[in-house]
């Protein structure tokens, strides 16, 4: 047997996936790409009317399942307003601050399908004209789309087919570096999908038999807060969302290990799920952090406001600079594969 995970494949895995434009509402692309995927491996899928894709495994028990879930959507926007001066102005699809998308490149996509690039900016950003270009505030009234056309008005803009309310999203930027890092938009969660997407390519090749029945939720609506909150079988006992690990000042979570979380927005996650993630991270001696993410919430989360009976858990990779200039490393994605491999094997904590 090869040696597991493979972190190359992971990695060059998320590289496909970041690289698929997905801001919340404009997930079609995506999905339909991880669906042929699964497809090819033969494993049973099925979409809700959310656009979510639903994967199922089979277990030996039937009469317990668990559900794991990562998100494809990502942070992105849409077009508000169409300026007089030839530019377009955004409406925000996710929580981040406008700074964060500052002289990023982006492209529009028009209702019929096409896309035009563009750079977002202050309006104010020539220094040689604007006094004030370092410190006028960055928000909706002063950012705007310089589009990559020959455009200098309203009705120039209308005529290339862009209107209000077309999606934008941002160039991922997505590098491979020597040192085995591995750093992008949208790692939040693309990086937990390619992870799950290994998962079950594994389990499928090597004819591995689950205790239980295991779906597989990929999420398209995380960032705006229900992705996961309907579509789970009544037999779910367990619900594990897997999602990226937040890090900064008073944060244990770091780019090289599985970060547990213990508590998030919405309050403490299940006790004995975490301590069953611990005890198995122990076992197999799989580096993980224990964390509280002070402003966060999952797609478990969501699944238990919108009043489901399960017991809930969040882990993922460490990622820095969350819901702006990404960055992981591949022993962080390597823990995190290991843990959940040993999860999917191991008994539910009502078994016990």
């Amino acid at each position: 047997m090869s040696t597991y995970p493979n972190v190359t494949e992971t990695k060059l895995m998320i590289q496909e996936l970041v690289t698929i434009p997905s801001p919340s509402g404009f997930t079609d692309r995506v999905i339909r790409y991880v669906e042929g995927l699964l497809y090819d491996w033969n494993i049973e899928t099925k979409r809700n009317l959310k656009g979510g894709l639903i994967a199922t495994l089979p277990g030996k028990d039937n009469r317990e399942h668990r559900m794991l879930t990562a998100h494809v959507d990502t942070l992105g926007a849409m077009v508000k307003e169409i300026k007089d001066n030839g530019r377009l102005r955004l409406d925000l699809i996710g929580g981040f601050q406008f700074n964060s998308i500052e002289g990023e490149y982006c492209t529009i996509h028009t209702a019929d399908g096409r896309g035009f690039t563009g750079t977002i900016l202050m309006h104010q950003t020539s220094v040689h004209v604007y006094k004030d270009a370092g410190k006028a505030e960055r928000n909706q009234q002063n950012m705007e789309v310089r589009i990559d056309e020959r455009v200098a008005s309203a009705d120039e803009i209308r005529a290339l087919g862009i209107e209000v309310g077309d999606f934008v999203s941002f160039d991922p930027r997505v590098q491979l570096t020597d040192h085995g890092f591995i750093k992008s938009r949208h790692l939040d969660d693309k990086a937990s999908v390619a992870i799950l997407l290994q998962l079950m390519k594994r389990v499928k090749d090597e004819n591995i038999e689950l205790p239980y029945t295991t779906h597989f939720l990929i999420s398209n609506n995380e960032e705006i807060g229900y992705g996961g909150n309907s579509n789970i079988p009544p037999e779910t006992t367990e619900y594990l969302a897997v999602d990226m690990g937040a890090m900064g000042d008073g944060q244990s979570t770091d780019e090289y290990t599985v970060s547990i979380c213990v508590k998030d927005a919405s309050g403490p996650y299940h006790f004995g799920l975490r301590n069953h993630l611990v005890n198995l991270a122990k076992q197999h001696h799989i580096s993980y952090k224990l964390d509280i993410y002070p402003y966060y919430g999952s797609d478990a989360s969501a699944a238990i406001k919108a009043g489901n009976d399960i017991i809930h858990g969040l882990i993922g990779p460490g990622i820095d600079s969350s819901h702006a200039f990404e960055r992981t490393h591949e022993d962080s994605l390597k823990n995190t594969e290991l843990l959940l491999y040993h999860y999917l094997l191991s008994e539910t904590i009502t078994a016990k």
